[in-house]
Parts: structure tokens; sequence; C-alpha cells
């Protein structure tokens, strides 16, 4: 995958998909069992829940990961939090900065509240194929039925998706090999911790306008995007795109993620650029509003979205801080 429009619908439908069965209810030492599937030699091993000493030992050793920033105005603090929605089992129980984060904040503000059955429901009504939507072309669907075969995914899994779900649900996929699954995706453990410590969260958007970012009702733009991300699939590159976004996001690496745009060969066409700018910069400024305003009703805030919501000049950090904010990043200590 070249982490582009194609890769940030993945990162969505790994959100989606894993949290439309449940929101990963992680917390003090736990971790939600993701549904039973009989193995297959051939394929990568599916998620599986740690026993209750394997995860005392995650909780014992756990290290922050990711992108953290504090923002203060007005005596209240808006943590800033970037994450990444496909992730190994270690990295989904929080250190002790991001765990305190948590804890001192009023309001746990995600994308999608995936707790919430309201927001579940709308969201599976936006994603689901629709019974007169016409078929792929033949060829076309050939490929992605090739894709699920060679990545292990069971076609009847994602049979109720739109195409575009589909194959960005096959390229997700993908990471498996690297030990990254979205049943570990950090935006899910943070609605997890933020229910086991009875913080209310709150969406930053609403399913309609993620979906409309993710799926068309022309066959036509249908098409384009099922093929771009089979591109990606057939020439090998999202398995490793997806592990460099990953690493970038355990260790931090913010300059890494801010030359983004400089190594992800995703922006080589002006209908490539646009979608980047419809899925990253015309969003940030509407979140930051958001968070702006729940501030300014008095609540301190723990944001978390996705990573690269956090850089640029359109990035939430420098967002916040030409509304007023102090903005200083916590930097977290490194192993030796």
């Amino acid at each position: 995958m070249r982490v582009n429009v194609q890769g940030l619908l993945a990162i969505f439908a790994s959100l989606w998909l894993v949290g439309g069965a449940r929101a990963a209810a992680v917390s003090e030492p736990g971790i939600a069992a993701p549904p039973a599937i009989a193995a297959d030699v051939r394929c990568p091993p599916e998620a599986a829940a740690p026993t209750p000493e394997q995860a005392a030992g995650f909780v014992r050793d756990a290290v922050d990961s990711g992108l953290l920033w504090k923002a203060t105005k007005d005596g209240r603090v808006v943590y800033l939090y970037g994450t990444i929605h496909v992730a190994k089992l270690s990295w989904a129980f929080p250190g002790r900065d991001v765990l305190q984060a948590v804890k001192a904040s009023d309001v746990v503000a995600l994308e999608l509240d995936m707790t919430d059955p309201d927001v579940l429901g709308r969201l599976r009504k936006a994603i689901e194929r629709r019974p007169d939507a016409p078929p792929l072309p033949e060829a076309l669907q050939r490929r992605l039925e090739a894709q699920m075969a060679a990545n292990c995914v069971a076609p009847d899994r994602l049979a109720t998706m739109r195409p575009e779900l589909q194959a960005v649900t096959v390229d997700m996929m993908t990471g498996r090999q690297f030990g990254l699954y979205p049943d570990f995706g950090i935006d899910m453990v943070i609605a997890g911790v933020a229910s086991a410590l009875k913080k209310p969260i709150r969406s930053l958007e609403t399913p309609e306008s993620q979906a409309a970012l993710l799926v068309s009702d022309d066959p036509a733009e249908t098409a384009r995007a099922v093929g771009d991300v089979l591109d990606d699939l057939e020439g090998g590159k999202s398995p490793q795109m997806l592990q460099r976004l990953a690493g970038d996001w355990q260790r931090g690496d913010l300059a890494d993620m801010e030359a983004y745009q400089t190594w992800c060969q995703c922006l080589e066409t002006p209908q490539q650029r646009a979608d980047f700018v419809k899925l990253l910069d015309d969003r940030n400024p509407l979140m930051a509003d958001k968070i702006v305003k729940w501030h300014a009703e008095g609540k301190s805030l723990f944001v978390a979205v996705g990573s690269l919501h956090m850089t640029g000049p359109l990035g939430l950090p420098t967002l916040l801080k030409a509304r007023g904010f102090q903005v200083d990043r916590v930097v977290f200590p490194r192993l030796p």
C-alpha cells in the first residue's frame, strides 16, 4: 500500500469494521477477545486476546508510543494524541503519560465514538452495499477476489460492504504479516480506557460525513477507487508502506510523518492531491473548531485521532496554536 488515499481509507475501514463488532474494551489489564476464526497454516494468524498472565505482563511493561501534545488555554488542557488504527497487541496497553492524560481529562474525543450503538448503526448503514448498485466490471471483480484469496480474507466476511471498503479492507489486512491488526487499533484502545474510567466520549465527526469520504454512488468513481487499491496490492507496496507508517507511530517519529508527502509516492496526479486535501486538510479545521467549542464550555479534553491529522501547517497542534493555545509536544522517554 502506498499510504495514499487508499491507505487512509484503510485506516478508517480498520476502525469501523472491528469497531462495528465491538469497541475494544482495553483497560487495566484486559483487552476484548476478537471473534474466533478457523486457523489456516498458510495465512497469518488471527488476532488473539492475551491470557491474563500475558496481559499483566503487558501492563507492567507498557511504554508510551505515538504522538502527544499538551495544549493549554484559560487554565484548561487539551491533550492531542495521534493514533494508528492498526497496531500490535503490545501497543494496546498505554504507558504512563498517555494513561495519566486520559485520567486528567473531563472528556475523550474521537473521530467517531465506536462505543455508541447509534454511531455504529448509522455507520453500518452508510457503508453497506446498495441492493441496486451495479456490479464491478468483471475483470476488476476477478482482481479483487484474487487479492482476497492471496491475503487470506474470506469473501463472505466482506460481502455486505461497498466495493471500495472491500478493497481497502484487503489492503489493510496485509499488515497481519507484521503483527499489525485492526483489533488492537489505538483509537479503540482509548475508547476502552475511557469507558473503564467512566469518561464521557464525544465524536468529532459523523458516520455520514466519514462515509462520504470513502464511497461513491458513481460506478466509474467506485471502479477507479477499487482499481487504485488493487494496483498497490498487486505491486507489493501495501505491506511495506503500512509497516513504515506503523513504525513511525511506534517510535513517535514526527519528522518522517511530516515528510509523508515526499515519500509516499501517492500524490502524483491532480485527483490524488485533491483526495488528500479532502481526507486531511479539509477535515482538520472542522475538528479544531469543535475542540475549541468544547474547551470553551469549561471542559478539559483528551483528543485521539489519526496521527496524520497532527502533521503539517493544517495539523491540529498548529491550528490550536493559531487559536491562542500554548501547545507543547510531550516527549516520551525512550528505552535504552
